[in-house]
Protein backbone atom coordinates (compact mmCIF):
# COMPACT_ATOMS: atom_id res chain seq x y z
CA UNK A 1 0.00 0.00 0.00
CA UNK A 2 1.46 3.22 -0.94
CA UNK A 3 2.81 5.86 1.97
CA UNK A 4 2.35 9.33 1.15
CA UNK A 5 3.48 12.66 2.65
CA UNK A 6 1.00 15.45 3.25
CA UNK A 7 2.43 19.10 4.02
CA UNK A 8 0.12 21.26 5.59
CA UNK A 9 0.55 25.30 5.69
CA UNK A 10 -1.29 26.14 8.77
CA UNK A 11 0.55 29.51 10.33
CA UNK A 12 1.21 28.68 14.19
CA UNK A 13 1.10 25.54 14.38
CA UNK A 14 3.46 24.66 16.86
CA UNK A 15 1.95 27.33 18.68
CA UNK A 16 -1.00 25.41 19.37
CA UNK A 17 -2.16 24.06 22.52
CA UNK A 18 -2.11 20.35 23.60
CA UNK A 19 -6.05 20.23 23.85
CA UNK A 20 -6.04 22.24 20.43
CA UNK A 21 -4.15 19.55 18.86
CA UNK A 22 -6.25 16.46 20.90
CA UNK A 23 -9.08 18.18 19.34
CA UNK A 24 -7.41 17.88 15.75
CA UNK A 25 -6.29 14.33 15.85
CA UNK A 26 -9.82 13.61 17.38
CA UNK A 27 -11.11 15.21 14.03
CA UNK A 28 -8.87 13.41 11.88
CA UNK A 29 -9.99 9.78 13.66
CA UNK A 30 -13.41 10.43 12.66
CA UNK A 31 -13.08 11.03 9.01
CA UNK A 32 -10.97 8.08 8.81
CA UNK A 33 -13.71 6.37 10.60
CA UNK A 34 -15.69 6.97 7.96
CA UNK A 35 -13.39 6.53 5.35
CA UNK A 36 -13.20 3.14 6.11
CA UNK A 37 -9.80 0.89 7.31
CA UNK A 38 -7.95 1.34 3.59
CA UNK A 39 -6.33 4.96 4.83
CA UNK A 40 -4.22 5.02 7.75
CA UNK A 41 -2.54 7.86 9.81
CA UNK A 42 0.86 7.28 10.99
CA UNK A 43 2.22 9.97 12.53
CA UNK A 44 2.34 14.01 12.12
CA UNK A 45 4.90 16.40 12.89
CA UNK A 46 4.24 19.52 13.63
CA UNK A 47 6.66 22.45 13.08
CA UNK A 48 6.22 26.51 13.50
CA UNK A 49 3.91 27.05 10.82
CA UNK A 50 3.30 23.73 8.85
CA UNK A 51 2.09 19.82 10.05
CA UNK A 52 3.51 17.05 7.72
CA UNK A 53 1.66 13.65 8.20
CA UNK A 54 2.37 10.34 6.95
CA UNK A 55 -0.77 8.33 5.96
CA UNK A 56 -0.78 5.07 4.17
CA UNK A 57 -3.69 5.06 1.28
CA UNK A 58 -4.51 3.53 -1.62
CA UNK A 59 -4.02 6.97 -3.83
CA UNK A 60 -3.79 10.14 -3.25
CA UNK A 61 -7.34 11.02 -4.16
CA UNK A 62 -8.47 9.24 -0.65
CA UNK A 63 -6.05 11.44 1.06
CA UNK A 64 -6.99 14.59 -0.75
CA UNK A 65 -10.93 13.65 0.52
CA UNK A 66 -10.00 13.27 3.75
CA UNK A 67 -8.01 16.82 4.21
CA UNK A 68 -11.65 17.97 3.12
CA UNK A 69 -13.82 15.88 4.91
CA UNK A 70 -11.74 17.15 7.92
CA UNK A 71 -11.73 20.53 6.91
CA UNK A 72 -7.33 20.57 6.96
CA UNK A 73 -5.42 22.14 4.07
CA UNK A 74 -3.68 19.26 1.92
CA UNK A 75 -0.93 22.25 0.10
CA UNK A 76 1.27 19.47 -1.24
CA UNK A 77 0.70 15.07 -1.16
CA UNK A 78 3.71 13.33 -1.72
CA UNK A 79 4.00 9.66 -3.11
CA UNK A 80 7.31 7.63 -0.55
CA UNK A 81 9.20 6.56 -3.41
CA UNK A 82 11.50 5.15 -0.46
CA UNK A 83 12.88 5.24 2.91
CA UNK A 84 16.23 5.27 3.88
CA UNK A 85 17.92 5.25 7.56
CA UNK A 86 21.51 4.88 8.58
CA UNK A 87 21.09 1.35 7.56
CA UNK A 88 21.11 1.92 4.16
CA UNK A 89 24.51 3.21 4.65
CA UNK A 90 25.85 0.00 5.55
Amino acid sequence: MPRYVIERDIPGAGNLSPQELKAISQKSCSVFDDLGPQTQWQQSYVTGDKVYCIYIAPNAELVREHARQGGFPANRVSEVAAVIDPVTAE
